[in-house]
Protein backbone atom coordinates (compact mmCIF):
# COMPACT_ATOMS: atom_id res chain seq x y z
CA UNK A 1 0.00 0.00 0.00
CA UNK A 2 1.47 3.34 -0.76
CA UNK A 3 2.29 6.12 1.57
CA UNK A 4 0.77 9.78 1.00
CA UNK A 5 3.33 12.34 1.74
CA UNK A 6 2.19 16.11 2.66
CA UNK A 7 4.76 19.29 1.91
CA UNK A 8 3.75 22.96 2.59
CA UNK A 9 0.16 21.52 1.10
CA UNK A 10 -2.00 24.96 1.23
CA UNK A 11 -5.51 25.92 -0.04
CA UNK A 12 -6.99 29.49 -0.58
CA UNK A 13 -10.65 29.80 -1.52
CA UNK A 14 -11.52 32.97 -3.75
CA UNK A 15 -12.85 35.96 -1.54
CA UNK A 16 -10.83 34.72 1.42
CA UNK A 17 -8.47 36.49 3.91
CA UNK A 18 -7.09 33.56 5.25
CA UNK A 19 -6.14 30.10 3.77
CA UNK A 20 -8.25 26.87 4.99
CA UNK A 21 -5.16 24.76 5.19
CA UNK A 22 -1.75 26.97 5.75
CA UNK A 23 1.48 25.34 5.30
CA UNK A 24 0.83 21.51 6.05
CA UNK A 25 3.97 19.16 5.93
CA UNK A 26 2.70 14.88 7.06
CA UNK A 27 3.56 11.71 6.17
CA UNK A 28 1.11 9.24 6.25
CA UNK A 29 3.15 5.88 5.95
CA UNK A 30 2.10 2.68 4.23
CA UNK A 31 -0.44 1.16 6.09
CA UNK A 32 -0.71 3.75 8.05
CA UNK A 33 -4.42 4.49 10.00
CA UNK A 34 -4.46 8.49 10.41
CA UNK A 35 -6.97 10.50 11.69
CA UNK A 36 -7.00 13.94 10.86
CA UNK A 37 -8.88 15.43 14.54
CA UNK A 38 -10.03 18.77 15.03
CA UNK A 39 -13.45 21.26 15.24
CA UNK A 40 -15.14 22.19 12.21
CA UNK A 41 -13.40 24.49 9.66
CA UNK A 42 -9.83 23.45 10.78
CA UNK A 43 -9.08 22.50 7.47
CA UNK A 44 -8.96 18.58 8.14
CA UNK A 45 -11.81 17.68 5.37
CA UNK A 46 -10.16 20.25 2.49
CA UNK A 47 -6.85 18.36 2.91
CA UNK A 48 -8.56 15.01 2.23
CA UNK A 49 -10.19 16.44 -0.58
CA UNK A 50 -7.00 17.53 -2.10
CA UNK A 51 -5.80 14.32 -1.16
CA UNK A 52 -8.73 12.75 -3.37
CA UNK A 53 -8.11 15.13 -6.09
CA UNK A 54 -11.70 16.64 -5.77
CA UNK A 55 -10.04 20.29 -4.49
CA UNK A 56 -7.08 21.69 -6.17
CA UNK A 57 -4.18 22.63 -4.22
CA UNK A 58 -3.09 26.62 -3.89
CA UNK A 59 0.25 25.68 -3.16
CA UNK A 60 2.61 22.78 -1.93
CA UNK A 61 2.66 19.15 -3.60
CA UNK A 62 1.11 16.22 -2.89
CA UNK A 63 2.85 12.34 -3.40
CA UNK A 64 0.76 9.41 -3.03
CA UNK A 65 3.05 6.36 -3.28
CA UNK A 66 6.00 7.67 -5.22
CA UNK A 67 4.38 9.66 -7.88
CA UNK A 68 3.68 13.41 -7.59
CA UNK A 69 -0.29 13.72 -8.36
CA UNK A 70 -0.70 17.37 -7.38
CA UNK A 71 1.99 20.18 -7.65
CA UNK A 72 1.41 23.93 -8.13
CA UNK A 73 5.34 24.61 -8.68
CA UNK A 74 5.67 21.82 -11.37
CA UNK A 75 2.62 22.18 -12.94
CA UNK A 76 1.01 18.57 -12.11
CA UNK A 77 -2.76 17.56 -11.36
CA UNK A 78 -3.42 13.94 -11.33
CA UNK A 79 -7.46 13.69 -12.00
CA UNK A 80 -9.44 11.56 -8.98
CA UNK A 81 -9.92 8.26 -10.90
CA UNK A 82 -6.20 8.11 -11.71
CA UNK A 83 -5.17 8.26 -7.85
CA UNK A 84 -6.42 4.58 -6.86
CA UNK A 85 -8.37 6.22 -3.90
CA UNK A 86 -11.29 5.24 -2.46
CA UNK A 87 -13.24 7.91 -0.76
CA UNK A 88 -16.49 7.03 1.69
CA UNK A 89 -18.25 10.21 2.26
CA UNK A 90 -20.36 10.87 5.22
CA UNK A 91 -23.62 10.55 3.49
CA UNK A 92 -22.50 7.16 2.13
CA UNK A 93 -23.88 7.90 -1.34
CA UNK A 94 -25.37 4.62 -1.95
CA UNK A 95 -27.08 3.80 -4.98
CA UNK A 96 -30.56 3.51 -3.77
CA UNK A 97 -32.03 1.30 -6.88
CA UNK A 98 -29.38 -1.32 -6.63
CA UNK A 99 -29.21 -3.88 -4.46
CA UNK A 100 -26.34 -4.78 -1.64
CA UNK A 101 -23.81 -6.58 -4.02
CA UNK A 102 -25.15 -4.49 -7.38
CA UNK A 103 -23.33 -1.24 -4.76
CA UNK A 104 -20.55 -2.89 -3.80
CA UNK A 105 -19.55 -4.21 -7.38
CA UNK A 106 -20.03 -1.01 -9.34
CA UNK A 107 -16.34 -0.05 -9.15
CA UNK A 108 -15.47 -3.68 -10.39
CA UNK A 109 -17.98 -2.96 -13.53
CA UNK A 110 -16.74 0.06 -14.32
CA UNK A 111 -13.04 -1.16 -13.92
CA UNK A 112 -14.52 -4.17 -16.58
CA UNK A 113 -13.20 -6.74 -14.25
CA UNK A 114 -14.22 -10.27 -15.45
CA UNK A 115 -17.41 -11.61 -14.34
CA UNK A 116 -15.79 -14.58 -12.41
CA UNK A 117 -13.14 -12.11 -10.60
CA UNK A 118 -15.98 -9.86 -10.12
CA UNK A 119 -18.49 -11.81 -8.63
CA UNK A 120 -15.57 -13.38 -6.33
CA UNK A 121 -14.32 -10.48 -4.79
CA UNK A 122 -17.74 -8.88 -4.46
CA UNK A 123 -18.84 -12.22 -2.19
CA UNK A 124 -14.89 -12.33 -0.43
CA UNK A 125 -15.94 -8.24 0.45
CA UNK A 126 -19.32 -9.07 1.75
CA UNK A 127 -18.52 -11.84 3.87
CA UNK A 128 -15.42 -9.71 5.17
CA UNK A 129 -17.59 -7.25 6.25
CA UNK A 130 -20.26 -9.01 7.27
CA UNK A 131 -23.06 -8.02 4.56
CA UNK A 132 -23.23 -11.19 2.62
CA UNK A 133 -26.99 -11.98 3.67
CA UNK A 134 -28.22 -8.68 2.87
CA UNK A 135 -26.58 -8.77 -0.53
CA UNK A 136 -30.41 -8.63 -2.51
CA UNK A 137 -31.48 -5.93 -0.13
CA UNK A 138 -31.80 -2.23 -1.35
CA UNK A 139 -30.19 0.31 1.06
CA UNK A 140 -33.71 1.46 2.08
CA UNK A 141 -33.89 -1.65 3.93
CA UNK A 142 -31.07 -1.49 6.24
CA UNK A 143 -29.88 0.12 8.76
CA UNK A 144 -27.51 2.71 9.34
CA UNK A 145 -24.47 0.57 10.07
CA UNK A 146 -25.44 -2.01 7.49
CA UNK A 147 -25.08 0.91 4.72
CA UNK A 148 -21.77 2.72 6.05
CA UNK A 149 -20.58 -1.36 5.57
CA UNK A 150 -22.03 -1.09 2.04
CA UNK A 151 -20.21 2.03 1.58
CA UNK A 152 -16.93 0.81 2.67
CA UNK A 153 -17.63 -2.49 0.81
CA UNK A 154 -17.80 -0.99 -2.51
CA UNK A 155 -14.42 1.10 -1.79
CA UNK A 156 -12.32 -2.03 -0.84
CA UNK A 157 -14.24 -3.96 -3.88
CA UNK A 158 -11.77 -2.27 -5.67
CA UNK A 159 -8.78 -2.23 -4.08
CA UNK A 160 -7.98 1.02 -3.44
CA UNK A 161 -4.13 2.04 -2.09
CA UNK A 162 -5.53 4.66 -0.30
CA UNK A 163 -9.34 4.52 1.85
CA UNK A 164 -10.29 8.38 2.66
CA UNK A 165 -13.05 8.42 5.21
CA UNK A 166 -14.79 11.73 5.79
CA UNK A 167 -16.50 11.52 9.25
CA UNK A 168 -18.27 8.25 8.10
CA UNK A 169 -19.59 7.64 11.50
CA UNK A 170 -20.89 10.82 12.40
CA UNK A 171 -24.46 9.55 11.16
CA UNK A 172 -25.16 7.01 13.49
CA UNK A 173 -26.51 6.90 17.18
CA UNK A 174 -24.04 5.89 19.77
CA UNK A 175 -24.66 1.92 19.99
CA UNK A 176 -23.94 1.85 16.12
CA UNK A 177 -21.12 4.57 16.34
CA UNK A 178 -19.23 1.75 18.68
CA UNK A 179 -20.06 -0.94 16.69
CA UNK A 180 -18.56 0.52 13.51
CA UNK A 181 -15.20 2.09 15.32
CA UNK A 182 -14.62 -1.78 16.29
CA UNK A 183 -15.85 -3.05 12.50
CA UNK A 184 -12.75 0.03 11.89
CA UNK A 185 -10.29 -1.62 13.47
CA UNK A 186 -11.13 -5.08 12.26
CA UNK A 187 -10.98 -3.28 8.55
CA UNK A 188 -7.77 -2.19 8.81
CA UNK A 189 -6.18 -5.37 10.37
CA UNK A 190 -7.72 -7.34 8.11
CA UNK A 191 -6.77 -5.34 4.82
CA UNK A 192 -4.14 -3.53 5.61
CA UNK A 193 -5.19 -0.41 3.79
CA UNK A 194 -3.47 2.77 4.23
CA UNK A 195 -6.37 4.95 5.72
CA UNK A 196 -6.90 8.64 6.41
CA UNK A 197 -9.95 9.39 8.82
CA UNK A 198 -10.52 12.28 9.11
CA UNK A 199 -13.33 13.40 12.57
CA UNK A 200 -14.00 16.07 15.12
CA UNK A 201 -14.76 13.16 17.68
CA UNK A 202 -11.79 12.84 19.96
CA UNK A 203 -12.47 9.58 20.77
CA UNK A 204 -13.15 7.98 17.68
CA UNK A 205 -9.44 9.26 17.16
CA UNK A 206 -8.05 8.11 19.89
CA UNK A 207 -9.57 4.43 19.55
CA UNK A 208 -9.08 4.07 15.68
CA UNK A 209 -5.49 5.77 14.46
CA UNK A 210 -2.68 4.60 14.84
CA UNK A 211 -1.39 8.17 14.41
CA UNK A 212 -3.44 11.14 15.42
CA UNK A 213 -2.55 14.93 13.40
CA UNK A 214 -4.32 17.52 15.79
CA UNK A 215 -5.38 20.63 13.31
CA UNK A 216 -6.82 24.20 14.68
CA UNK A 217 -7.72 27.69 11.82
CA UNK A 218 -6.02 25.42 9.34
CA UNK A 219 -2.29 24.96 10.78
CA UNK A 220 -1.24 21.71 12.17
CA UNK A 221 -0.57 21.69 15.65
CA UNK A 222 0.16 17.86 16.74
CA UNK A 223 1.40 14.73 15.07
CA UNK A 224 1.71 11.59 17.01
CA UNK A 225 0.56 8.41 18.57
CA UNK A 226 -2.57 8.69 20.30
CA UNK A 227 -0.79 8.24 23.95
CA UNK A 228 1.73 10.57 22.61
CA UNK A 229 -0.97 13.31 21.91
CA UNK A 230 -2.97 12.29 25.21
CA UNK A 231 0.21 12.24 27.72
CA UNK A 232 2.45 15.08 26.43
CA UNK A 233 0.62 17.80 24.30
CA UNK A 234 3.08 20.26 22.87
CA UNK A 235 0.26 23.22 23.73
CA UNK A 236 -2.35 24.37 25.49
CA UNK A 237 -4.78 24.11 22.33
CA UNK A 238 -4.25 19.86 21.78
CA UNK A 239 -4.05 19.64 25.66
CA UNK A 240 -7.73 21.36 26.06
CA UNK A 241 -9.08 19.71 22.74
CA UNK A 242 -7.97 16.10 24.01
CA UNK A 243 -9.67 14.49 27.03
CA UNK A 244 -13.13 14.55 28.80
CA UNK A 245 -13.67 16.03 30.73
CA UNK A 246 -11.52 18.80 29.82
CA UNK A 247 -7.88 19.38 31.23
CA UNK A 248 -7.61 21.35 34.12
CA UNK A 249 -6.04 24.59 34.25
CA UNK A 250 -4.77 26.16 37.09
CA UNK A 251 -3.17 30.12 35.99
CA UNK A 252 -0.01 30.87 37.82
CA UNK A 253 0.81 34.49 37.55
CA UNK A 254 -0.26 36.80 39.83
CA UNK A 255 -2.16 37.50 41.84
CA UNK A 256 -1.57 34.32 43.14
CA UNK A 257 -4.59 32.16 43.71
CA UNK A 258 -4.06 28.99 46.70
CA UNK A 259 -3.17 26.43 43.97
CA UNK A 260 -1.46 28.86 42.19
CA UNK A 261 0.90 29.16 45.28
CA UNK A 262 1.51 25.12 46.50
CA UNK A 263 2.53 25.26 42.85
CA UNK A 264 5.12 27.65 42.98
CA UNK A 265 6.72 26.42 46.25
CA UNK A 266 6.88 22.87 44.69
CA UNK A 267 8.58 23.80 41.65
CA UNK A 268 9.82 27.09 42.33
CA UNK A 269 8.29 28.76 39.42
CA UNK A 270 9.50 32.22 40.87
CA UNK A 271 12.55 31.61 38.93
CA UNK A 272 10.87 30.53 35.90
CA UNK A 273 9.92 33.28 33.21
CA UNK A 274 7.92 31.09 31.12
CA UNK A 275 5.42 29.05 33.34
CA UNK A 276 2.36 31.03 32.58
CA UNK A 277 -0.45 28.16 33.08
CA UNK A 278 -0.17 24.47 34.94
CA UNK A 279 -2.66 21.65 33.63
CA UNK A 280 -3.77 18.68 34.87
CA UNK A 281 -6.03 15.94 33.82
CA UNK A 282 -8.95 15.04 36.23
CA UNK A 283 -8.69 12.06 36.64
CA UNK A 284 -4.64 11.99 37.06
CA UNK A 285 -5.82 13.97 40.73
CA UNK A 286 -5.62 11.88 43.93
CA UNK A 287 -8.02 12.59 46.52
CA UNK A 288 -7.49 11.36 49.80
CA UNK A 289 -8.56 11.82 53.96
CA UNK A 290 -5.21 13.15 55.24
CA UNK A 291 -2.82 15.29 53.92
CA UNK A 292 0.03 13.07 52.92
CA UNK A 293 2.59 14.22 50.78
CA UNK A 294 1.80 17.77 48.87
CA UNK A 295 -2.03 17.75 49.46
CA UNK A 296 -3.91 20.59 49.29
CA UNK A 297 -7.54 20.95 50.92
CA UNK A 298 -10.42 21.80 48.94
CA UNK A 299 -13.95 21.35 49.96
CA UNK A 300 -16.03 18.79 47.26
CA UNK A 301 -18.97 21.37 45.87
CA UNK A 302 -20.39 18.63 43.66
CA UNK A 303 -20.64 14.85 42.64
CA UNK A 304 -21.90 14.30 39.25
CA UNK A 305 -22.57 10.53 38.36
CA UNK A 306 -22.40 10.22 34.07
CA UNK A 307 -23.25 6.47 34.06
CA UNK A 308 -19.73 4.59 34.11
CA UNK A 309 -17.76 7.38 36.16
CA UNK A 310 -18.59 9.96 38.28
CA UNK A 311 -17.17 13.81 38.07
CA UNK A 312 -16.26 15.72 41.43
CA UNK A 313 -15.92 19.16 41.67
CA UNK A 314 -13.46 20.74 43.81
CA UNK A 315 -12.92 24.11 45.42
CA UNK A 316 -10.70 26.27 47.53
CA UNK A 317 -10.94 30.09 47.11
CA UNK A 318 -11.36 31.56 43.43
CA UNK A 319 -9.68 27.69 42.47
CA UNK A 320 -12.45 25.16 41.09
CA UNK A 321 -11.17 21.44 39.60
CA UNK A 322 -12.73 18.48 38.15
CA UNK A 323 -12.06 15.17 39.17
CA UNK A 324 -13.34 12.05 37.16
CA UNK A 325 -12.99 8.53 38.57
CA UNK A 326 -14.60 5.06 37.47
CA UNK A 327 -14.78 4.35 41.83
CA UNK A 328 -18.13 4.88 43.55
CA UNK A 329 -17.08 8.03 45.45
CA UNK A 330 -16.77 7.71 49.45
CA UNK A 331 -17.33 11.19 49.34
CA UNK A 332 -20.26 13.55 50.02
CA UNK A 333 -20.91 17.18 49.21
CA UNK A 334 -19.60 19.98 51.33
CA UNK A 335 -16.52 17.03 53.08
CA UNK A 336 -12.90 18.81 52.65
CA UNK A 337 -10.41 15.66 50.91
CA UNK A 338 -7.03 16.57 50.33
CA UNK A 339 -6.37 17.15 46.68
CA UNK A 340 -2.47 15.42 45.31
CA UNK A 341 -1.48 16.47 42.17
CA UNK A 342 1.08 14.09 41.04
CA UNK A 343 4.46 15.99 39.44
CA UNK A 344 4.31 13.77 36.62
CA UNK A 345 0.81 14.13 35.67
CA UNK A 346 1.63 17.76 35.56
CA UNK A 347 1.85 20.06 32.22
CA UNK A 348 3.11 23.29 32.18
CA UNK A 349 2.56 25.76 29.81
CA UNK A 350 4.18 29.11 28.55
CA UNK A 351 2.15 32.67 27.91
CA UNK A 352 2.07 31.61 24.13
CA UNK A 353 0.79 27.89 24.92
CA UNK A 354 3.57 25.93 24.08
CA UNK A 355 4.63 23.27 26.26
CA UNK A 356 7.26 24.00 28.68
CA UNK A 357 9.14 21.20 30.94
CA UNK A 358 9.75 21.99 34.68
CA UNK A 359 11.59 19.48 37.26
CA UNK A 360 10.43 19.09 40.42
CA UNK A 361 12.20 20.37 43.33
Amino acid sequence: MPSIQLSHLTKTYAGSDSPAVNNISLTVNDGEFMCLLGPSGCGKTTILRMIAGIEHASGGEIVIGDKVVDSVTQGIYVPPEKRGIGLVFQSYALWPHMTVEQNVDFGLRLQKVPAQARIARTQDVMEKLRIADYAKRYPAQLSGGQQQRVALARMLAVNPGVLLLDEPLSNLDATLRLEMRAELRRLHETFGTTIVFVSHDQWEAMTLATTIAVMSAGQMQQVGTPDQIYAAPTNRFVAEFIGTPKLNMIPLHPPLSHLAQHLHHRFSLHDSEHAELCGIRPEEIVLSAEAGNNGVAMTIDNIMPTGGSWIIELVTGNDRLFHSTQLRPRWQPHQQVFCQLPSHSLHFFNRHGLRHEIAAQ
